[in-house]
């Protein structure tokens, strides 16, 4: 007993389909796949703009907090913007205000140099390496830190030193000075305003006073 092959096929072929029924029958019959869908240009929308998609990428890194020229630069040259059209835009944006180092770097000193509200304290040296990691000018960090009051710097060492004295009750005289001067010194102070800043809130609280080592 033969079986009967389908029309247009050839003897000892296997069969021409193996997909949906609607492919199945127009092999089967010999006529042609059926062609795609075509595109529909309306809802794909045309190609994206370079020059929008960096803008929408600065925009976007503005929203919430300032940003210096040179993070906002690394981000645009991470999503493959062009350097030229990513310096013409900071250009621009420099123009119109929205990229400005000196005000990004009064607001960054201002939110770390406190002691409260989450700032973390830190005096002008440690400022100043933030500000270099965060590719703020040399000229423009020592124009924005020559504005700081020397008693800001003061209050936040000796607001520091309270809230740290406070974990340190079980804690001889000679080691809590030591930690407390480590940490300002990890935070920017010179060693000679640790000391005294030291000093004097240890005795406000009524311990022992540090001695000042010697300079060697």
């Amino acid at each position: 007993m033969t079986t009967e092959q389908a029309p247009g096929s050839t003897s000892g072929s296997t069969d021409a389909w193996t997909g949906g029924v609607e492919a199945g029958v127009r092999a089967w019959v010999g006529d042609p796949p059926a062609p795609p869908p075509p595109r529909d240009v309306e809802a794909d929308g045309p190609d994206a703009d370079p020059e929008s998609v960096a803008r929408t990428i600065l925009l976007d890194q503005l929203t919430g907090r300032a940003r210096s020229r040179k993070e906002l630069s690394d981000k645009l040259a991470a999503k493959g913007v062009p350097a030229e059209l990513a310096t013409r835009l900071l250009d621009r944006f420099e123009e119109v205000g929205l990229v400005d180092d000196i005000a990004f770097a009064r607001t960054w000193v201002s939110q770390r140099q406190s002691a409260a509200g989450g700032g973390k304290g830190l005096a002008r040296r440690a400022l100043a390496q933030e500000l270099r990691r965060k590719g703020v000018s040399d000229q423009t960090t020592r124009e924005v830190l020559d504005e700081l009051d020397p008693a800001d710097e003061d209050a936040a060492a000796r607001e520091l030193v309270r809230r740290k004295l406070r974990t340190l009750s079980r804690v001889d005289d000679q080691t809590a000075t030591r930690r407390l001067v480590g940490m300002l010194a990890r935070k920017g102070y010179p060693s000679g305003l640790a000391f005294s800043v030291v000093r004097e809130e240890l005795a406000a609280a009524g311990r022992e006073e540090p001695e000042e080592p010697h300079s060697v």
